[in-house]
């Protein structure tokens, strides 16, 4: 595990190809802080970062500066999008030349299959966690990853399972249960409406967002193959994984002993 805190970033940076390369930067650093050699052992990625406000656009504009958004609540999935981007772009998952203002929230074939972002207004820059498998690792822990191509993917989370070395069929074995860690999930709503040709609805909710359902769908997902309702699910996944579904580790230990 390696960790690493990028600049505060100014109001008109916020969702832009500026704090994408910032968060960028950051990755590189946390992968290295991480002591991981190869990309192919980087397996989950977590950057909090900020969010525009009301002071914060009008700091902004008394400088004559304009801002990706006026919409607080948006700002915050161009926020997650941007440090999703600058992921993928630390990784190699994609080239540095998609970290424009022209892909960001735009273009969703875009994306990194490793990133977990979220944003608060509490923050000002990127503070970011990058878990992967190191030569120079001495715990007996190991991580793994698998893609859920949508919400109620449960192959992906056994395959993950899987690739951490755990015994699994329909569910968890009994005997590797101990072992399991922590799973964490990346998840959104199919932005087509749909979920494998059926429509769903959590978008028209007017009641509980639409955050809320997802969220508690793919944790009874996970559970249902875990065994244990413990895992932690995120939602918002702009550039996380496909539309509609997202990045599932899987965090275990080598053996009880």
């Amino acid at each position: 595990m390696g960790t690493a805190y990028t600049r505060d970033l100014l109001p008109e940076e916020f969702g832009t190809a500026v704090h994408a390369q910032v968060a960028a930067e950051g990755v590189r650093a946390a992968i290295s802080d991480a002591g991981i050699e190869s990309a192919d052992d980087i397996h989950f990625v977590q950057i909090k970062t900020g969010a525009l406000t009301t002071e914060r656009i009008a700091e902004a504009r008394k400088r004559g500066r304009s801002v990706v958004t006026t919409d607080t609540y948006k700002s915050m999935a161009y926020a997650r999008a941007v440090a999703a981007l600058g992921i993928g772009a630390a990784t190699g998952e994609m080239p540095s030349s998609k970290l424009a203002d022209d892909v960001i929230v735009r273009d969703l074939s875009v994306f990194s299959n490793v990133a977990s972002t979220s944003s608060g207004v509490e923050l000002m820059n990127c503070e970011i966690i990058a878990l992967g498998n190191s030569t120079h690792s001495t715990s007996n822990l190991v991580i793994a990853h698998a893609v859920m191509k949508d919400a109620i993917d449960a192959a992906a989370v056994r395959e993950a399972l899987r690739r951490a070395g755990l015994s699994v069929e329909c569910e968890l074995a009994e005997r590797d249960r101990a072992r399991l860690v922590n799973v964490f999930a990346k998840c959104e709503p199919d932005p087509s409406g749909a979920t494998r040709g059926r429509r769903h609805v959590m978008f028209e909710d007017g009641d509980i967002n639409y955050t809320r359902h997802i969220r508690g769908v793919v944790n009874a997902v996970v559970a249902s193959v875990t065994g244990d309702t413990m895992c932690y699910v995120s939602a918002g996944a702009e550039h996380q994984g496909p539309p509609g579904g997202g990045v599932v580790a899987v965090l275990a230990r080598t053996s009880t002993a």
